[in-house]
């Protein structure tokens, strides 16, 4: 495969192609990876579609917290199909090559529904902050008009931090090497493949990482916090009970999708091993998005209902 490359004492200028080593170079595993993405791609559009043709069609869930899960589950579909179906097309054409142009799209798109992802769980945290510590006040509250606000602000804040990382990359001007060591492109990969000194612009990059990650869990952290302190001065235990059932699949979405960034995170600034960043990837941007539609619907009666409901009328129209 010929690459545009320009040769400048040992390092190459003006890339036009990157080569995504993926997550291994045997033969005999190909297949094997073929059908397993491709199993956990449908698996998980299937899964979050089921959820937002649930909350749309069931006018019992036209209410803010299915609101913001809707919007959950639309990232997520962007977030796995910026990058498995590119996987899984280079598994079947046996070809790894993607594009300069391509590769900073796709990092860029990367960003925003995953940096979606994370402000769209602490809208849904202050919007359980606001039905337990404020019951008689959360219709005025989480009025339709701050709901959209919120997904909007979410939408603008996630789209500063991915152009905020493609600025930073686009500051390289050559690379020693055009191999990387992942699935799919992303900035920290494309910072260590640089000739020049990336010290500044790793700081700034991990730094923005770090505010844009450490705002949304604080916001999540102070919301479970007051909840957690109006829930024990609740005096039956069904109030308790009832309380917290509404906040588990959220809690356990929350610790799912930080465990596993966060283990990106610092794979990608601590460990030297790329397979080892290549596996806890796909643990962010494959399972995570797999499981969050297993996770809301399989403990929430109304998900299933609406699900039930939608199926049933499908199949009859």
């Amino acid at each position: 495969m010929m690459l545009k490359l320009k040769l400048q004492t040992g390092n190459l200028t003006s890339v036009s192609e990157f080569f995504l080593l993926g997550l291994s170079d045997d033969p005999e595993l190909q297949p094997l990876l073929f059908i397993l993405f491709l199993s956990m791609y449908l698996v998980t559009i299937l899964g979050n579609l089921f959820i937002i043709l649930a909350v749309t069609s069931d006018p019992h869930l036209h209410t803010p917290m299915y609101f913001f899960l809707s919007n959950l589950s639309l990232a997520d579909i962007g977030l796995v199909s910026t990058t498995v179906p590119r996987m899984i097309v280079n598994i079947q054409t046996h070809s790894r090559v993607i594009s300069y142009e391509g590769c900073l799209t796709q990092m860029s798109i990367f960003l925003l529904f995953g940096c979606m992802d994370s402000t769209l769980l602490t809208a849904m945290a202050y919007d359980r902050f606001v039905a337990i510590c404020h019951p008689l006040y959360y219709m005025a509250i989480m009025n339709p008009r701050l709901c959209c606000l919120l997904v909007l602000v979410s939408f603008f804040v996630s789209l500063l931090e991915s152009q905020l990382h493609n600025w930073i990359v686009l500051q390289l001007t050559c690379f020693k090497d055009v191999e990387i060591s992942n699935f799919f492109c992303h900035p920290s990969q494309l910072l260590k493949l640089a000739c020049c000194d990336t010290f500044t612009n790793n700081i700034v990059m991990y730094t923005a990482g770090a505010i844009f990650g450490f705002l949304p869990i604080s916001g999540i952290f102070f919301s479970y916090c007051k909840i957690l302190s109006s829930v024990l001065r609740v005096p039956s235990s069904g109030g308790t009970n009832k309380a917290f059932s509404t906040c588990g699949s959220h809690l356990a979405v929350v610790c799912l999708f930080y465990i596993t960034s966060i283990d990106v995170y610092l794979s990608s600034a601590i460990s030297q091993s790329s397979r080892k960043f290549a596996v806890a990837s796909v643990m962010y941007t494959v399972l995570t998005p797999m499981l969050n539609p297993f996770i809301y619907s399989l403990r929430n009666k109304d998900i299933k209902r609406a699900i039930r409901r939608f199926l049933s009328k499908m199949f009859y129209t």
